[in-house]
């Protein structure tokens, strides 16, 4: 019969043994130091100054003093001296100052996984950093920000997908409904999309993958419907760049009046307008400043250019005798 067990090295009480308590003693002070392993430090390769009764240590490399030759080994203070234990493989420690965890691999301790601060996340089937993941979003974040920073030069956040019909792309949600969506989503031209409650998608701009053409397929650039009174004007902080390359339409719920202008260079009033078509002729005027109301022609439209204020604007004046609703539309930049 062995005299002790096999793996915690516990002494067996023997048959015919005096003094049974001594063994009985000896194991409950095995099992005493080992069970629930929690140690002060594994990094102290000499014993500390004050100890206490039952205090434990895992012995770093290098080790002196009373401690020499027990490297790894777990240190325990009780009756006045040193007990050495020897570790077995997948023995795991708590760090009582840190809350890390680390665990004996056969030859020395490392840091175990989901063990707090340093644990081996390889190949971890979830991670939920602040909330819990699931089985389709494996990761799960939840906070104010998520960094994902350089190491020393540029980053690339990399979407792969298997085939051109499958989707990588990114989804913006309100309410956990989807409301904007960017990326290759069932082919591999890349779109942009947006929706007003996360089942209704519209593209507004794609980029064809095999020209690298680009596309609105929901309007234009700019688009703007404005009601304007008669004898009244209505502006707009023009939306375009400043040098501008701008084809406008614009047309008045009156039928035959539509006109198609275009407006460039840098902005400075009536010389940026180059008039195409006007049906009726003659009844669209361009003017430089802002429009007041009265301030163009009477019987027609009056289009103008004001640089006067920090950033350039758009006048439309309507003197056409009743009030009209206004369509503009552009194209370019």
């Amino acid at each position: 019969m062995s005299q002790t067990s096999p793996t915690l090295s516990l002494p067996y009480i023997q048959p015919a043994q005096a003094q049974k308590h001594v063994t009985h003693n000896e194991a409950l002070r095995i099992l005493d130091a080992v069970t629930q392993l929690s140690v002060i430090s594994t990094t102290l390769t000499t014993p500390p100054g004050q100890t206490a009764e039952g205090d434990r240590f895992i012995v770093a490399d290098a080790a002196t003093g009373v401690w020499a030759g027990q490297e790894h080994n777990v240190a325990v203070w009780v009756d006045n001296t040193w007990q050495f234990f020897t570790p077995n493989i997948g023995w795991r420690a708590d760090i009582a100052s840190s809350g890390e965890e680390v665990r004996f691999d056969g030859t020395d301790w490392q840091p175990a996984g989901g063990g707090g601060a340093g644990g081996d996340l390889q190949n971890v089937p979830l991670l939920g950093v602040n909330t819990t993941a699931d089985a389709t979003n494996k990761l799960a974040v939840s906070a104010d920000a998520t960094l994902l920073n350089n190491a020393g030069g540029g980053h690339q956040l990399k979407l792969n997908k298997a085939a051109a019909t499958d989707t990588a792309s990114l989804l913006f949600q309100t309410g956990f409904g989807g409301r904007a969506e960017m990326g290759t989503a069932g082919n591999d031209n890349f779109e942009i999309k947006v929706s007003p409650n996360g089942s209704n998608f519209k593209t507004a701009i794609r980029t064809e993958a095999a020209t690298g053409a680009v596309q609105m397929p929901s309007g234009q650039s700019y688009f703007q419907d404005v009601f304007i009174l008669n004898d009244s004007a209505w502006s707009v902080t023009i939306p375009w760049s400043n040098p501008s390359r701008i084809l406008m339409w614009l047309s008045v719920n009156q039928e035959g009046r539509y006109f198609l202008f275009s407006i460039t260079g840098t902005l400075t009033g009536v010389n940026n307008f180059g008039e195409m078509f006007a049906n009726p002729p003659g009844t669209l005027t361009y003017q430089t400043g802002p429009l007041t109301g009265t301030t163009g022609p009477a019987g027609g439209i009056n289009i103008s250019i004001d640089v006067t204020g920090p950033t350039p604007k758009l006048f439309v004046e309507n003197r056409m005798g009743t009030n009209r609703l206004f369509t503009l539309s552009t194209l370019g930049k």
